[in-house]
């Protein structure tokens, strides 16, 4: 369909939409009280038009703003016309409400220009504690989601600007933080009103009718681009399965599998072959899920595709009821976004064999995520963290470090907030030497944070992975290093499960020890330029030893430069030995493992790292 309206309106209005979802996400991160919003920045806003499809969103999580779609769906139809001004809705149940876990609050507000409606406002913001079983409301170890906290339906949090006080004394007294989530909420409150008058001005600056027509092309707009970037690729389907470690003491492999297939402008994501849903919380909810695999088709897109739902017409997606992607009630969720997050992974996997230079080898395989609880000073505390920056190697550069998962913008809190609020020390923060995959491009370094308490009867809750199944490598690049959680680091040491189904009690002067998954290689180690390896040393990412056995280039120690002859020889009797299949563990792993006390590491006929 042909536009009606000039190019520069359709961008001028788009990007004043942008900002304005742009500028409640500052709203949030200025005014929220707790730190895994104001610090990492886990929440996410956005706008819809009338008839609530998706207009923008904003700086924060890609992840979250996926799942609006759904969401707003069953808003509009529940309540219709029943809207007016003032009004506000708040909701989390990913089973009534379309949400994505308890902890992920969305408020809502419907905006009117000379009294009819033109849009929403929309926000999500991981609240600090729901309630539940396990503080911070993210127990790996629940099995039913009545567990997990209070489960909100789509109600009214405001009604022509009269507060639900009943809404808000059941949420004082399902908290173990009130204080914190009420002003977190207040602060989606006030994110909601600053966009409402934003909004209200832009559609009084082009009249309603005009706006509804620019509104309905961008739609149009953002479809047309989407289809083209689908039929610029080849058409036939392809496959790709990747493997969570498992739940508790005695992990057994819970398969993601993705088939892709396209023809003409039309592409389906079809995530039948994944695991039944699990005994353990991180059943995801479908929407997060979907997000991913929007997400990832636009990363690989050529072009800037609007963030207008249109965009999402030539997209099916299959997500068979019952499973991992798509749990049935009472499944537990609270954990969920490792799906989410693993489904990237999975997605790159299959995307890697369409468009192999556009996609990256395997990251650090999401976000991991330790709730930290206990009493201080006489009030209870709940540090939740988002742990990641650790990308897999791409077909032109290596791994960045210290940037956060693409499925959002979270953030490693500040060392020096942690210490201030809470009984906690850490004691070491930065990059582990001799870790992630190595490649011509290598995999990012894993990340390393250890935490020593600072009182007794401390809880740690944790969702991580990629114990066992490493990020994978692509053209001929080595796998990552493994994801690891070590509680008092050294002899008598405690290795744990990357899922444990218990929360783990820590003492006055107990560690903790968090060892982020290195991202995977792409291309022959044995190809990468001796001066980038050199650098590395230089700038300790790698080892001197670790520089001769992996990549096969000799360091003079003395001089710090390479020995092109020596190095020439040294790659050559790698690739011999290589070729003749000698030894069993690759020495990059052994030198990752050696110095955290991991004995001997080596895969099994599976492919999964076991340690001994």
């Amino acid at each position: 369909m042909r536009p009606n309206t000039d190019p520069i309106t359709m961008e001028v209005v788009r990007n004043a939409l942008s900002s304005i979802a742009d500028e409640m996400a500052l709203v949030i991160m200025r005014t929220a009280y707790s730190s895994i919003v104001r610090d990492s920045m886990d929440y996410s806003t956005g706008l819809c038009d009338r008839h609530g499809r998706a207009i923008a969103h904003g700086l924060t999580m890609a992840l979250h703003m996926g799942s609006f779609p759904d969401a707003m769906e069953l808003l509009v139809a529940e309540y219709g016309d029943n809207v007016k001004p003032g009004d506000m809705f708040v909701f989390n149940d990913p089973y009534v409400a379309a949400g994505m876990h308890i902890p992920d609050v969305y408020i809502v507000q419907p905006m009117f220009h000379d009294g009819e409606l033109e849009g929403y406002a929309c926000t999500l913001v991981h609240q600090i504690d729901m309630g539940g079983i396990a503080p911070g409301s993210t127990a790996v170890y629940a099995t039913e989601i009545y567990q997990e906290g209070l489960r909100i339906p789509i109600l009214k949090l405001y009604e022509e600007g009269r507060p639900n006080e009943t809404f808000f004394k059941l949420m004082a007294l399902n908290t173990r933080i009130p204080d914190k989530l009420a002003g977190d909420m207040r602060a989606q409150v006030a994110a909601c009103k600053t966009a409402n008058r934003a909004f209200e001005s832009l559609v009084a600056r082009y009249g309603r009718d005009t706006f509804r027509q620019v509104i309905d092309e961008l739609h149009d707009h953002a479809e047309a681009m989407m289809r083209a970037e689908i039929e610029a690729l080849p058409d036939g389907r392809w496959e790709f399965t990747d493997y969570l470690d498992g739940l508790g003491d005695d992990p057994k492999p819970i398969p993601l599998k993705i088939a892709i297939e396209i023809k003409g402008s039309e592409i389906v994501f079809d995530w039948t072959g994944s695991s039944p849903q699990v005994p353990g919380a991180i059943n995801c909810p479908s929407p997060f899920v979907k997000s991913a695999a929007q997400l990832m088709l636009k990363a690989i897109s050529k072009t800037d595709v609007p963030n207008f739902e249109g965009f999402s017409r030539p997209i099916t997606q299959i997500l068979p009821e019952g499973t991992i992607v798509n749990p049935k009630l009472p499944a537990a969720v609270a954990a969920r976004a490792i799906i989410g997050w693993r489904a990237i992974d999975a997605l790159q996997g299959a995307l890697a064999q369409i468009v192999p230079d556009r996609v990256p080898a395997a990251g650090e395989g999401g976000v991991t995520f330790p709730a930290i609880s206990g009493w201080h000073e006489g009030r209870r505390f709940v540090l939740s963290e988002t742990l990641a920056g650790s990308w897999g190697a791409m077909p032109d550069g290596d791994g960045v470090f210290g940037v956060p998962n693409p499925g959002g913008n979270l953030t490693n809190q500040p060392v020096e907030m942690i210490e201030a609020l809470h009984p906690i020390e850490i004691t070491r923060y930065g990059m582990l030497e001799n870790s992630g995959g190595p490649g011509r491009q290598r995999g990012a370094p894993a990340i390393l944070r250890q935490y020593r308490m600072r009182a007794d009867d401390i809880l740690v809750v944790l969702r991580s992975d990629r114990k066992h199944h490493l990020p994978w490598g692509l053209d001929g690049g080595s796998p990552g290093t493994p994801c690891l959680h070590i509680v008092n680091p050294g002899a008598g040491q405690r290795i744990l499960p990357p899922m444990p189904m218990e929360a783990i009690r820590f003492g006055d002067g107990d560690v903790f020890l968090h060892i982020g998954a290195g991202g995977g290689g792409y291309g022959d180690p044995l190809d990468r330029d001796p001066a980038l390896v050199l650098r590395d040393v230089i700038e300790e990412r790698l080892s001197a030893d670790y520089a001769d056995q992996v990549y096969g280039v000799v360091i003079d120690p003395a001089s710090l430069t390479v020995d092109a002859a020596a190095t020439e020889k040294r790659r050559t009797d790698l690739r011999a030995a290589l070729a003749k299949g000698d030894g069993t563990l690759p020495a990059w792993l052994e030198l990752f493992g050696k110095p955290l006390g991991l004995g001997r590491l080596a895969f099994n006929s599976a492919q999964e790292l076991e340690y001994s």
